[in-house]
């Protein structure tokens, strides 16, 4: 008797990586698939992320699927709940919730070379944005065990794994401690004295927010964020009236994906031919005057590194917000967090109630792409394998002796540009791939070592035009860059990204019974 895996397809996470992919493939006739989601409902990041002020930082035009366009978005940039019913829209729409196993965590995956496929331990999970309940709220008793299948895609994502700051004695906090990764809704904040340490994306959305409730706000700064101005406007009736159209929307979305690219791929990308980074800096450096009165607190505020070393915040009530009388920036760093605050290294304790951690997530980390152990041909260890051959992926899908495993975010496929353009584009390279090995009866898909090798070759080829190489980037503490120094972004442009994940050389793959 022939055996047969679980499934033919296993998608880790429910998030939109996963919702995207599992489109794809039953477009492609290939049904066979199971989406396994460590959470309790879809929408991946705009599940767990529920912090208030949490919205897109890019238009909302550009912010869905090219093939799914919602006429529903409040603003110009929707907020949290938004991307959240549109992850449900997405998900009833195209039928794909009974195919979703929430509340089941992949612990590790095994290649198995004998049999041609996945092993994938699975182990009940938590399913509530809530770190207090996360853990104890345990999926059904069969959701522990082993799922096989013949191809593993990682659609997991790099932020979901909140980040907990290296600072000493951070654990031992008496008060209330929130992650903005895990935020608890139960917990009212008006009256307390607050801190917030860190000042990267998620802090830009949420001081603005919570500063107007609180008795006092400290805010500890390690590396001051670009800021700028935000065309966040609500779109009335007759606008989404216009947005159906017929091109209505497709002018949207174009005008949309031009600023998008401009703002960061060919501002961060191209900085040594198309140098509009430094225009950017120009325009922050304005905004910044206007809107910050005090001048040493508009000097703290003021980064000492290029546009784009780091992702841009865009916000009209951040730069402002420390005007209030009851904000108060710190930027001496913090020596220790005591039970009643926080100690910085000039002496001065900061007694709080709320200590607020906006420390993101842990990104470019061997041990966090993908979220759990993967081990592949001849019992490799993917961690081990980037340690020592540093991140990389062809075309930021493949990764050689690691056969049948596909990623949505591997090193070197994201350019910077929308999520979504990302996610079509590597779905798109999925695709094409299962479609050629059920064309050649083939089980076994596996990137040569000499395609990744030259691709692998050309990422590093082409990345001196990137920003991230200028010398002031070195101050800017960034999540881009790894532990080796490198900056695992595809230096090309969204058009390029697209174009690629359609044209790239099928040969590159092997392809086998």
């Amino acid at each position: 008797m022939t055996e047969h895996p679980d499934h033919d397809i296993l998608i880790v996470g429910a998030g939109f990586s996963g919702i995207g992919a599992a489109i794809n493939l039953d477009a492609a006739g290939m049904s066979d698939y199971l989406v396994i989601e460590a959470g309790d409902g879809v929408g991946g990041t705009w599940h767990w992320n529920t912090y208030p002020g949490i919205a897109v930082d890019i238009p909302s035009f550009s912010y869905q699927f090219s093939f799914e366009q919602s006429t529903k978005w409040s603003r110009t940039y929707a907020p949290g709940r938004e991307l959240k019913a549109y992850a449900e829209h997405c998900v009833d729409k195209y039928g794909l919730r009974d195919r979703v196993q929430f509340n089941t965590k992949v612990a590790s995956a095994a290649f198995d070379e004998q049999r041609g496929w996945w092993r994938v331990q699975t182990e009940p999970a938590g399913g509530s944005p809530r770190l207090d309940e996360g853990e104890a709220k345990l999926g059904p008793p069969n959701q522990r065990g082993e799922i096989t299948a013949r191809f593993l895609i990682n659609a997991s994502g790099v932020l979901t794994i909140p980040n907990l700051p290296d600072i000493d004695g951070v654990g031992t906090f008496a008060g209330l401690t929130l992650h903005t990764a895990r935020w608890d809704h139960s917990q009212d904040l008006t009256g307390k004295r607050v801190a917030v340490i860190g000042t990267g994306a998620s802090a830009v959305q949420v001081i603005p927010e919570i500063a107007p409730i609180v008795s006092s706000l400290t805010v500890f700064q390690r590396t001051p964020i670009w800021c700028f101005p935000k065309a966040d406007v609500p779109l009335a009736a007759p606008v989404r009236w216009a947005m159906r159209l017929p091109g209505g929307m497709v002018l949207q979305r174009l005008a949309s994906q031009a600023f998008v690219e401009a703002t960061f791929p060919i501002a961060a990308q191209y900085f040594t031919v198309f140098p509009l980074a430094k225009r950017m800096e120009s325009a922050g450096r304005a905004y910044l005057r206007r809107q910050v009165h005090d001048p040493v607190v508009r000097d703290q505020l003021t980064p000492r590194y290029a546009v784009g070393c780091k992702r841009p915040g865009f916000h009209n009530a951040y730069l402002s917000t420390f005007n209030r009388d009851n904000v108060h920036l710190v930027v001496d760093p913090i020596e220790r967090i005591t039970p009643t605050g926080v100690v910085t290294a000039d002496g001065t304790a900061h007694d709080v109630d709320v200590l607020i951690l906006a420390t993101g997530f842990k990104v470019m980390d061997s041990d966090n792409i993908p979220t759990f152990a993967v081990t592949g041909s001849g019992g490799q260890s993917l961690s081990q394998f980037w340690d020592e051959h540093r991140l990389q992926a062809y075309e930021g899908v493949s990764i050689p002796g690691f056969p049948n495993l596909f990623s949505v975010f591997g090193p070197y496929g994201y350019v910077g540009s929308s999520y979504f353009a990302l996610v079509e584009a590597q779905t798109h390279h999925i695709v094409r791939c299962l479609k050629r090995a059920r064309q050649d009866g083939a089980n076994r898909v596996e990137i040569s070592e000499a395609a990744n090798d030259r691709y692998f070759a050309e990422m590093m080829r082409k990345r001196h035009r990137q920003v991230f190489w200028q010398d002031s980037c070195r101050l800017a503490n960034s999540y881009y860059f790894d532990k080796n120094g490198d900056v695992p972004l595809r230096p090309t442009t969204t058009v390029e990204a697209y174009w690629r994940s359609r044209r790239f050389d099928l040969d590159d793959y092997r392809f086998s019974a």
